[in-house]
């Protein structure tokens, strides 16, 4: 197999076992955010390989099949508003020489991605304000604070996958042969 059809066809795998996690959104109730971080920790191995460019057309087309066909929308916003390319823009940000300025930029790119996606499933796809309330109390604030504290195993947990992904399975799978 040549160079770039083994590319094109690793992108290609990478992106249907994403978009099927993103189909599976609509199965599972708590899929809604664990399918989106799932299917965008699987477009590690396409930056890893190929670089962001490659990892970029992933996640577009992910993007894109989500929006139209996963039946959960809600999911197939958060995936595109953060979940499925913060792995890709996190090995920029860890290029940065300083961690405070890392943990800072990590931050702020979460916060505006999530507030920006609770604003498009409220005000675009219109999700009730009671789909926000626990025993009558409207909380996004809470999901927000809640989601920041997530986000610190969030991110650990993709360092995690990276690692092993390097340790692991990169040798494994290809021996440098079509890379």
């Amino acid at each position: 197999m040549k160079r770039g059809t083994f590319r094109v066809a690793f992108c290609g795998l990478i992106t249907a076992l994403s978009f099927v996690l993103m189909l599976l959104t609509s199965l599972i109730p708590v899929g809604t955010f664990a399918f989106p971080c799932l299917a965008g920790v699987l477009l590690v191995a396409v930056v890893i390989e190929f670089g962001w460019k490659w990892a970029i057309a992933a996640f577009a087309a992910v993007s894109i099949l989500s929006a139209l066909f996963a039946g959960d929308k809600e999911a197939a916003v958060y995936f595109i508003a953060f979940f499925g390319f913060y792995p890709i823009l996190k090995s920029g940000i860890e290029r940065l020489r300083s961690k405070a300025l890392q943990y800072i930029i990590k931050y702020a790119v979460f916060t505006v991605c999530i507030v920006g996606a609770f604003l498009v499933t409220k005000f675009v796809l219109l999700i009730p304000d009671d789909e926000f309330t626990i025993m009558g109390v409207y909380v996004p604030w809470m999901f927000l604070i809640v989601g920041e504290a997530a986000f610190i195993v969030y991110d650990l947990f993709v360092t995690i996958i990276v690692t092993n992904y390097l340790v692991r399975v990169r040798n494994k799978l290809f021996k440098d042969k079509y890379i």
